[in-house]
């Protein structure tokens, strides 16, 4: 009789379970365009660090174009913003519905800028009832996929918290559009 050792069951379940939880997602090109601004330092933290990527193999469209043929949704432009010496450009795709999930792209000075740390959340500036996603690198841009709070605040927009390598923060917030 073959008997089947727990530990060595409860180790393959928990490399099954790392290597589901840290696939990436295949990223896109940089957006264009202009919103609104937000900007201070960030003295509380909601941070969950949800740190994983979604592989998948699709392109987030053409800088100028609307994509609609991946799973994801059409690509929205957020718009441009000036943080510091810094540009940030924005984008998300698909519909942002509350508790949906929202992959979201950002780049800074046209890729990854001089950050060490970008997080995104949707919702008030507050992050109140918000999770907040920390953005992976992914072709040259920052990439995550933010959960909408539910139910989602009047007025809520994309937060963009970046920590630069010096280790100061700061926010900035894109208008979610569409």
């Amino acid at each position: 009789m073959h008997r089947t050792n727990p530990l060595a069951l409860l180790l393959a379940s928990a490399s099954l379970a790392f290597l589901g939880a840290t696939s990436g997602c295949g990223g896109g090109d940089e957006p264009k365009s202009a919103s609104t601004s937000g900007s201070h330092d960030h003295d509380h933290d909601h941070d969950h660090d949800h740190d994983h990527d979604h592989d998948h193999d699709h392109d987030h469209g053409d800088a100028g174009e609307q994509a609609s043929d991946h799973h994801h949704g059409e690509t929205v432009e957020l718009g441009e913003q000036t943080l510091g010496a810094s540009t940030v450009k924005a984008s998300r795709d698909g519909e942002v519905t509350a508790g949906g999930d929202v992959p979201i792209d950002v780049w800074i000075d046209g890729g990854l800028g001089e950050a060490s740390a970008v997080r995104f959340w949707i919702g008030t500036q507050d992050a109140a009832g918000s999770v907040k996603a920390k953005a992976g690198e992914e072709e040259g841009h920052w990439h995550t996929h933010a959960e909408a709070p539910s139910p989602l605040p009047d007025g809520s927009m994309l937060w963009v918290e970046i920590t630069a390598k010096d280790g100061t923060t700061s926010v900035i917030s894109f208008a979610l559009g569409g």
